[in-house]
């Protein structure tokens, strides 16, 4: 979950976390219990965190969470909306809410949910963004380039390591080869890949596996990575390193900001996120004529109306190339 608010930020965000003794016992529920990833924790804590403060502003004191109404939640979603939060990051905030609510239940400290069946804004509709296939190759070839240099040069700049180098090829390869979340990738273990059937396990959202091909390009890409480090990696340990020094997975900030060096490099936007890549994925799987059931469950859609947007894709595209070669499209 990503919570786009730059003016909410400004006013409720502070470097010292809120004193909350039930938001302390959901984060370490969230973190013990059902194993969240970072990134899910740390939004979720900052929802509340955000709406606590927004409470003590506007109530003049800490939210008691059993005592709480509807109507506080309605003010909240008031001023959500006139701070011009987007409809999805307001519909995600009241989504970590109810979570919340849910363990208050659970742990006997309300009754009723205030915030259940809600009325939210609707969600815009918006056509995912992807790379073409010309646009993917170039993005796969850059961290090489950018390893060796234009035309035989020196690149500028601190030299990259050739681990970093073949780890950022690799890493690219294995998103675009499985359409994997960014968290499922920093997630992988050496373990998980089955080299001869040329498959991967993925632990996707929810604690829920599943099985992904994976193909030859992208294996042969990880043993070259594999090759440059000071030893060959145990089955327990993480398919991408931090460094070949190190025994930590690639941080998923670090692969961020890699990935936009390679997207410039390769004349493309470098404000496409990993995500970008995973959409690609989809897009070109349906593009080639592969059915939308079996995109879900390569995916890890817990819905089939989550995968639906990627129809809509390549029906605009169909629609488009009809309209230009049809003489009587028009």
């Amino acid at each position: 979950m990503d919570f786009p608010a730059r003016k909410m930020k400004s006013i409720y965000s502070t470097p010292n976390p809120v004193a909350d003794e039930w938001i302390d016992r959901f984060v370490q529920h969230l973190t013990a219990d059902r194993d969240c990833s970072e990134h899910t924790v740390r939004n979720y804590t900052r929802t509340l965190h955000e709406f606590h403060r927004w409470h003590e502003r506007e109530r003049r004191a800490a939210p008691d969470w059993p005592r709480l109404e509807r109507d506080d939640f309605r003010a909240y979603l008031r001023f959500l909306g006139r701070n011009l939060l987007s409809r999805a990051a307001t519909q995600l905030r009241f989504s970590a809410l109810r979570t919340f609510y849910k363990f208050l239940a659970r742990r006997g400290a309300v009754e009723n949910t205030p915030i259940k069946n809600m009325p939210m804004p609707k969600l815009e509709k918006r056509v995912p963004r992807f790379l073409t296939v010309q646009q993917m190759v170039d993005l796969l070839n850059a961290p090489a380039k950018a390893s060796a240099g234009a035309e035989g040069k020196r690149p500028r700049g601190r030299p990259v390591e050739p681990s970093v180098a073949e780890r950022d090829v690799a890493i690219l390869e294995t998103i675009y080869s499985c359409g994997l979340r960014i968290s499922e990738l920093c997630g992988l273990r050496v373990g998980d890949i089955d080299f001869s059937g040329q498959q991967v396990r993925v632990r996707g959202k929810g604690r829920r596996e599943r099985v992904v091909p994976i193909g030859e390009t992208a294996l042969r890409s990880i043993e070259r990575y594999w090759q440059l480090l000071p030893r060959p990696p145990r089955p327990s340990e993480p398919v991408f390193l931090r460094s070949c020094e190190s025994a930590y997975p690639v941080p998923a900030r670090t692969l961020q900001a890699r990935l936009k060096k390679h997207l410039a490099a390769a004349g493309l936007d470098p404000q496409l996120t990993p995500h970008k890549l995973r959409h690609s994925y989809a897009t070109h799987l349906l593009d080639a004529g592969a059915d939308l059931r079996s995109v879900q469950e390569l995916l890890g859609h817990a819905r089939l109306g989550t995968t639906q947007v990627y129809t809509h894709v390549t029906t605009e595209r169909l629609k488009k190339a009809y309209e230009q070669a049809h003489p009587r499209a028009l």
